[in-house]
């Protein structure tokens, strides 16, 4: 029988786990292992994936992906995850000063003033961001690692301006399966950070601590910081934070990133230990007396077989020793040994999964979940179901039910738009284009009194004024549409998108996960192209990347507020849907196009968790909507003023640099006409709706500050509501702005980023020409 078979509410201990290479490795690293047991949950509406519960955590996989697993049914589960009845009342102590991990008589602390380097690591969805943002403060700068294109933040630690802090990307174990999990450990073993803050997710403890002790393994100091520590005390459940420090041999610290409580303990053990160079006092979880030893007996030999070659590679030995046994391709490369030692180590593993009548990988993976068991259920008191988890089960009835995810899906996108478009954001627009216009008449009057020079007053008024000013107001709009966003995704409702869609998102070549960069897509292609990276297959990675640019960035929304009160007025929600669910489908058609010619092949196994439906920190959301309106304004200050003044110049002068008093006699004109037969099929034969086109390559916003320049008012009259449908589409479907084409470039290549702009630009022209095909009609 395989897990594919169960119905919701049964539950099977496994039996094998199927697959094989990275794929196999994941599953067993997610806690997908022989003598585990599971539960379905539920299964997603359109019946494919499946969420089963395992381990104390919920976990999603697809019905493909379970057959491969072989179980037998149980009545009921043997583990309740409950923990101990009571536990030691004891105080969590301070710091090591009394001796409790450091011993005063070997001191040997590093020299004064020297950078105190450190690595946040944990899960993704453990509230890493949060604690992140409460240790820097506004502290902190964006980068890159070094060879990658994965997202680095580093800031120092508020009060210890000596230390630095680098946030790792959201990982389940050290395994190179995802290109995060290969930066996040690179960083570690090449970087050699002073200290490593792992931070757990206290309400799912167990599938946290996995990570934990693969850390452990590399022997760099480190601290462990128990999160959301509030919700667990609030659902009546607890931790022995003493005892747990003594199994693991590293301080533990229960916190609450988002309350901000126990941070200031969290950052004073964590100065201390690197700046003592405390290492973990325990690297060994395996016990000779688990079944036979075998384990045991393999991991020790492999160590003392290994043990200089790991000295020399830089490698730590105990992880070393793990991933051999594993079967990690890139660490015995690292380790360089000769083919007696190579042929030793196989015969060793080879014995220890006779013994252990298990492969290799499923008996290192049973060896650490074995003794997580055997700390969970000596430290950790936790109920049956938290109140995070009864809540979410309700709103997921509802959320990702049968008949009812997709529906609920579609009316929050359009609630999402109409109060964006219709509402809080246009009532916001409004008030601030009020502002930017009693600015603007003001400055012109001022000037017309002044008796400044002609040109300088039109560069002023009819440039910088007109041109930023006409953007500067749409700035409400994004602001809105990016807090839904962050609404969204902080809650945890992105991650249901994800799970209920992935059966549709298989028809054409991709995993659910790839909803997540298309929905942040609808924000900003740069983004967006930059959260593929979280996907573990290459080849949907880029299928995704080539699919982002059809969801409609928010940078255009200026434009189409802006034909839509000049053509379409009282009709913005239903015409910004449509424009929507247009780049979506045409999305749709390209990717299955995609998939017959240049990326054949079945998507990647969807395996996630689903985590409990949280409130969204204000302060987290805050800060993004800050950071979005502070890279909008230094965009509309840099590349939308130069582009702005640029297109003043070109349509104030013409080639002999004389004052034109008709732009149609200007330079821009002229290097605008050569567009125009292209663009005229589609009703778009005016120089300067081509020219207003091109600015939108720098920024999609400069379009309309382009327009506002070249046509005042007048562009209602100067073209008919069929040209501005046509316009609509075009500017929905052709090439994204420069800042998007130069993130795919780094992504995937010159070559693709080239071919994007064309591609783009071929269909953009082909949907518009059809577009007015049908309204002459």
């Amino acid at each position: 029988m395989t897990l594919k078979e169960l119905g919701i509410g049964e539950s099977a201990r496994i039996k094998t786990v199927g697959g094989d290479g990275a794929l196999r490795q994941h599953f067993l690293d997610m806690g997908v292992i022989p003598k585990a047991e599971v539960t379905v949950v539920k299964f997603a509406p359109m019946g494919d994936p499946m969420e089963l519960q395992l381990h104390g955590y919920e976990l999603t996989l697809r019905l493909d992906d379970a057959a491969q697993i072989e179980v037998e049914p149980i009545q009921k589960r043997s583990r309740n995850h409950e923990g101990p009845k009571e536990l030691s009342k004891t105080a969590h102590p301070g710091l090591g000063e009394e001796g409790k991990y450091h011993v005063k008589g070997e001191e040997d602390p590093l020299p004064a003033g020297e950078m105190l380097t450190y690595a946040l690591v944990g899960n993704q969805n453990c509230g890493k961001t949060t604690l992140f943002n409460q240790l820097t403060g506004s502290n902190q700068h964006v980068g890159n690692f070094p060879g990658v294109t994965v997202d680095r933040k580093d800031g120092a630690i508020k009060g210890y301006p000596n230390t630095q802090i680098t946030d790792l990307p959201g990982i389940y174990s050290m395994s190179p399966y995802s290109s995060e999990e290969i930066v996040s450990r690179n960083f570690v073993l090449d970087n050699a950070p002073k200290a490593i803050i792992n931070i757990v997710d206290a309400t799912n403890i167990e599938r946290n601590l996995y990570l934990t002790m693969q850390l452990l393994e590399m022997d760099i100091p480190m601290v462990i910081a128990l999160n959301m520590m509030d919700e667990v005390t609030g659902n009546s459940g607890s931790i022995d934070v003493n005892k747990m420090e003594g199994l693991l041999g590293v301080p533990v610290v229960p916190i609450s990133a988002a309350k901000n409580e126990g941070v200031d303990e969290l950052v004073r053990h964590a100065v201390h230990i690197a700046k003592y160079k405390e290492r973990p006092g325990r690297q060994d979880f395996c016990d000779e007396k688990d079944f036979g030893g075998a384990v045991h007996r393999c991991i020790h030999a492999v160590c003392h077989l290994i043990e200089d070659h790991a000295k020399n590679a830089g490698i730590p030995l105990r992880f070393a020793a793990t991933k051999l046994i594993e079967g990690d391709s890139i660490i015995l490369k690292q380790l360089h040994l000769d083919k007696n030692e190579t042929e030793t180590l196989e015969h060793l593993i080879i014995q220890m999964e006779k013994e252990r009548g298990l492969d290799r990988s499923a008996a290192i993976a049973d060896m650490r979940f074995t003794f997580i068991e055997k700390v969970c259920e000596s430290t950790v008191v936790k109920p049956k179901e938290s109140k995070e988890r009864l809540r979410s089960q309700k709103i997921d009835k509802i959320l990702t039910g049968k008949y009812t995810a997709i529906p609920c899906f579609i009316a929050i996108m359009l609630a999402v738009f109409y109060l964006t478009f219709n509402v809080i954001g246009a009532g916001f627009q409004d008030l601030l284009a009020l502002g930017i216009e009693w600015i603007t008449d003001i400055t012109d009057k001022a000037l017309a009194a002044a008796g400044v020079n002609e040109v300088l007053h039109s560069l002023v008024i009819d440039g910088i004024f007109a041109g930023v000013g006409s953007v500067l107001s749409f700035l409400p709009i994004i602001v809105t549409l990016f807090f839904f966003l962050s609404l969204m995704e902080d809650s945890g409702y992105i991650a249901r998108v994800a799970f209920f869609m992935d059966k549709l998102l298989r028809k054409i070549g991709l995993s659910g996960r790839s909803i997540v960069p298309m929905l942040i897509g609808f924000g900003c292609t740069v983004p967006a192209v930059m959260a593929t990276r979280t996907l573990p297959s290459e080849r949907d990675r880029r299928m995704t990347i080539l699919l982002t640019p059809f969801m409609s960035c928010s940078a255009k929304l200026p434009i189409y507020a802006f034909f839509i009160s000049a053509f379409f007025p009282g009709k913005g929600g239903f015409i910004m849907a449509g424009l929507y669910f247009l780049g979506i489908m045409i999305g749709i058609i390209d990717a299955i196009l995609y998939r017959k010619v240049l990326f054949k092949g079945d998507a990647v196994p969807f395996v996630m968790e689903l985590p409990n439906y949280r409130m969204p920190g204000i302060k987290n959301v805050g800060q993004l909507l800050w950071e979005k309106a502070k890279d909008f304004l230094q965009k509309a200050f840099t590349v939308i003023l130069i582009a702005t003044l640029c297109i003043w110049f070109l349509q104030s002068f013409d080639v002999h640099f004389n004052l034109v008093s008709d732009s149609k006699n200007s330079m821009l004109a002229a290097l605008s006409g050569v567009l125009v037969p292209l663009f005229k099929p589609l009703g778009l034969g005016d120089w300067r709706i081509c020219t207003a086109l091109i600015s939108g390559f720098m920024a999609k916003e400069s379009v309309v500050s382009s327009l506002q320049i070249l046509f005042g008012t007048s562009v209602s009259t100067a073209i008919s509501s069929l040209s501005a449908a046509s316009l609509l589409v075009f500017s929905l479907l052709y090439t994204p702005c420069v800042a998007a084409i130069a993130s795919i470039k780094r992504e995937l290549g010159v070559k693709w980023a080239a071919g994007v702009v064309v591609w783009q630009c071929v269909i953009a022209w082909v949907a518009a020409f059809i577009v007015r095909l049908i309204g002459m009609i």
